[in-house]
């Protein structure tokens, strides 16, 4: 219905119900994506949706058109997940003060479950498998896979160390990245 996002704002503040719904889809997937990211539950990023496009749309007013719209709506998204955080904070016990009971006070012993040894020798039998695997390519694809992965080069910096275009270079990345599962598949 509308192309310019300006002008469906410029309709929205006339009170245009239409300019409002094509608003909302316009950006409800993505203001759900940013709550849910900080919310961590799908039923409250939904009604933080609701919420957000509830406070945005009742100060619409004060939006300035030198910002994007997205960005306006998006700090509106992440101010009520976090003001939603804040209202459902839990309230904690500290470890290191004594609890009162009426049978007189008692210290709070936590058992320490992080350190997992047989985790940490799947997580080394893992990474062995991995080296081992990429010390295995030929020597175009485990250059490439090292230099993407490992040095973290963009796919332009890599074309231009090895002197070939960036479109071998995605090539050789895909290629290496197929034979790495399959020998990996078959370590599994």
């Amino acid at each position: 219905m509308y192309d310019d996002e300006t002008q469906v704002i410029s309709e929205a503040l006339k009170g245009n119900q239409k300019a409002y719904e094509n608003l909302t889809e316009r950006h409800r997937l993505a203001i759900y994506h940013i709550i849910f990211k900080i919310v961590r539950n799908s039923e409250t990023a939904h009604d933080l949706v609701q919420e957000t496009f509830m406070k945005a749309f009742s100060s619409l007013g004060s939006y300035r058109s030198e910002y994007r719209f997205s960005t306006w709506l998006y700090k509106i998204a992440a101010n009520c997940s976090i003001d939603y955080l804040r209202k459902k904070r839990i309230s904690a016990l500290s470890l290191d003060q004594e609890v009162q009971t009426k049978d007189g006070a008692v210290g709070i012993e936590v058992a320490d479950h992080s350190f997992n040894p047989e985790k940490q020798l799947e997580r080394k039998e893992q990474r062995y498998n991995i080296e081992e695997a990429i010390a295995s390519l030929p020597d175009k694809y485990r250059e490439v896979i090292i230099y993407r992965h490992k040095d973290d080069k963009s796919y332009e910096e890599i074309a231009d160390l090895l002197s070939i275009p960036v479109g071998t270079v995605k090539a050789r990345i895909f290629r290496a990245r197929e034979l790495l599962k399959k020998r990996l598949k078959s370590v599994v």
